[in-house]
């Protein structure tokens, strides 16, 4: 029997990479800031930029898979990573009067790469013989949750002791991990994984692969929302300092999204049931957030959220990979095409429900009559509408389970 546990440690270690890409950015927003004079709209382009070009990818290998070497593309994704990396680093150096513009090319690159690895990742762990194939699933999940804490915590530590204005070397610190990735997939052998048969997409298309997708979309919407909102809202609403709701709310949100998945990874069974009680939970979480003014509340819920949302994303690739066998690579690429969609969405929605409450003299009315401020009031709205992510996530795993039984 062949021995895939270097290529299981390079896919978990791939996971923190994808934390590096997906979170160096929001890390260094208020030291772009102040070094460049980037506005807050550019900044947030980039967090756009990271997340479209991620769902190109996605749509790519929906319908062109069977086009690729898949071995050869998970070998050669740590070496982009590294090169998005290291001109992330150095281009506002050599062009300084390019800043963005580099930044902006730099994002994309890694974020293609980002990309590749959501894409191939899952179908590569879910190719390896495994007793337990979905706790491996639910590891490589988790690897990502521990990088986001590991990234932030580092890079908090490393930027206070060498100053903020030398934010590149930290960024040439991070890109020794898809270097390492890089020389473990190269001595690491890949098993052949399916891509002909569902080439296109047209093969799988059905009932299933809808339903499949649509519970990635608020899983992803369920997860990012919290996960982008919850540092605002404990400022804005209950008062909370930024400070303490950043590191006691937004890192341990993120440690208890890995401890969900690290549990299911070495304990867990019945992955439909424990997407069902997880979906109800976050409701119910999302809800409290929503309706109490209390900081203590709000903050264990945030909190509590992230371990009620952490099998949403990884458990629905197990339910999808269960109920369609033959999917091969292009079912992992929707279902990732999905999640990213749900991702984008989510959060998107909260703000523009939120901005559209500010505008409101009625609510503006109410929130005086009670008490509150505008902007109070405004974000409580927005994070009532995001009650319906985890929700209709509900719904829809109530059918699947319906299904399965």
């Amino acid at each position: 029997m062949k021995n895939y546990n270097l290529l299981k440690k390079a896919c978990y270690i791939s996971g923190v990479t994808m934390s590096i890409v997906g979170n160096i950015s929001p890390v260094l927003f208020l030291t772009f800031r102040n070094l460049y004079g980037l506005s807050f709209s550019q900044l947030g382009l980039l967090i756009v930029i990271n997340f479209c070009s991620q769902l190109c990818i996605d749509l790519i290998f929906s319908f062109f898979s069977h086009k690729f070497n898949i071995a050869k593309v998970v070998r050669f994704t740590p070496l982009i990573t590294t090169t998005g990396l290291l001109l992330f680093a150095v281009l506002p150096t050599l062009f300084p009067d390019f800043v963005y513009g580099g930044m902006i090319i730099s994002t994309a690159i890694f974020s293609i790469a980002a990309g590749f690895n959501e894409v191939l990742l899952s179908p590569v762990i879910a190719s390896i013989p495994s007793e337990y194939p979905e706790r491996e699933m639910s590891k490589l999940h988790s690897a990502y949750a521990w990088g986001v804490v590991g990234v932030v915590i580092f890079a908090t530590l490393f930027l206070s002791v060498v100053g903020y204005s030398n934010w590149q070397w930290l960024i040439a610190i991070l890109t020794l991990v898809p270097i390492t990735v890089a020389f473990m997939f190269m001595k690491a052998e890949i098993p052949a994984l399916k891509t002909e048969q569902s080439s296109g997409g047209k093969s799988i298309f059905g009932k299933q692969l809808i339903v499949c997708f649509m519970c990635m979309f608020f899983a992803g919407a369920s997860e990012l929302t919290m996960a982008q909102w919850s540092s605002s809202f404990l400022e804005k609403v209950t008062g909370i300092p930024k400070v303490v709701g950043d590191i006691v709310g937004v890192a341990l949100f993120s440690a208890t999204l890995g401890l969900g998945r690290s549990l299911y990874g070495k304990y867990g069974k019945n992955i439909r049931k424990v997407l069902l009680w997880s979906s109800v939970f976050s409701t119910i979480f999302y809800f409290i957030m929503a309706t109490t003014n209390n900081g203590v509340i709000n903050l264990v819920a945030c909190i509590m959220t992230g371990f009620t949302v952490s099998m949403l994303w990884p458990g629905t690739l197990l339910i999808a990979a269960d109920d369609m066998p033959n999917g091969g690579v292009v079912m992992y690429a929707i279902m990732a095409a999905g999640g990213d969609l749900g991702a984008s969405v989510g959060p998107e929605v909260v703000g523009i429900v939120a901005d559209l409450a500010l505008k409101s003299n009625k609510i503006l009315n109410f929130a005086a009559q009670y008490g509150f401020t505008h902007e109070q009031i405004s974000m409580k709205i927005g994070m009532l509408v995001a009650v319906l992510f985890p929700l209709l996530a509900t719904i829809l795993f109530v059918i699947k389970r319906k299904k399965s039984v």
